[in-house]
């Protein structure tokens, strides 16, 4: 049974770094796993972001090995209890777990119920691609391909247009447009502070932030916090 924790965005205005969400994954891991595998390749500087996240996740009691450290990636990988991917920039973290040859490690575990849980760009990674990521392509990955833990794609810190704005530049709405122009897969914008949890056919969305469904050919439908979404599993 696939177990995934999605967020959005690690902050939210007015609050620290994964405050709101602490004691979601806490929650989602829960007391049987208090060790985790973090995946720091979203940022240059891994040894920091390991250090950031060990102490932030050392408060809610869970310890934290990092995957750029350890001796046999792919055993730790095997071993893990969980995995936690770190926000950052998504295609530097795709392009890194490729050339290291551990994305279809994570994948087979995480397919076969290892709980895994990501923000931002690790919410992109468990999509069929990161093509909706809004990161900047500053590495060319071999392929956009990711690890298709959900069948439809995320657009994280999603922002609705404002309508007095004098930005010229295109919306985030028009730019999911634009994907669907070329792809048929659905699309959904998380607005900051929202997640998503998957609990094998069980999909929610949580938070404190709701989040627009996109899919071409059809309006963007508003999804609230706490709907059921297990049609988009389908």
């Amino acid at each position: 049974m696939i177990r995934l924790l999605l967020i959005s965005s690690s902050r939210v205005h007015g609050g620290g770094w994964l405050d709101l969400f602490a004691g979601e994954i806490d929650a989602f891991l829960g007391p049987g796993i208090r060790r985790a595998l973090f995946v720091p390749f979203a940022l240059a500087d891994h040894g920091g972001y390991h250090r950031k996240a060990r102490e932030r996740f050392a408060a809610i009691g869970i310890e934290l090995d990092s995957l750029h450290e350890v001796g046999d990636a792919g055993r730790s990988i095997r071993e893990a209890g969980a995995v936690v991917v770190g926000g950052g920039n998504t295609f530097r973290l795709l392009a890194t777990l490729q050339q290291r040859g551990l994305l279809e490690a994570i994948g087979e575990r995480a397919r076969a119920g290892m709980p895994f849980v990501g923000w931002s760009a690790g919410s992109n990674l468990a999509c069929p691609t990161i093509k909706t990521t809004n990161d900047m392509p500053i590495v060319e990955p071999k392929s956009f391909r990711a690890l298709g833990l959900v069948p439809f794609q995320i657009n994280p810190h999603y922002i609705d247009a404002d309508p007095a704005s004098k930005h010229m530049g295109e919306t985030r709405e028009q730019r999911i447009e634009e994907f669907l122009e070329e792809n048929e897969t659905p699309v959904l914008g998380l607005r900051e502070g929202a997640f998503l949890r998957r609990e094998g056919s069980s999909l929610r969305l949580g938070g404190v932030a709701g989040a627009r469904l996109f899919r071409r050919g059809t309006s963007p439908e508003e999804i609230a916090v706490g709907t059921e979404l297990d049609r988009l599993l389908a």
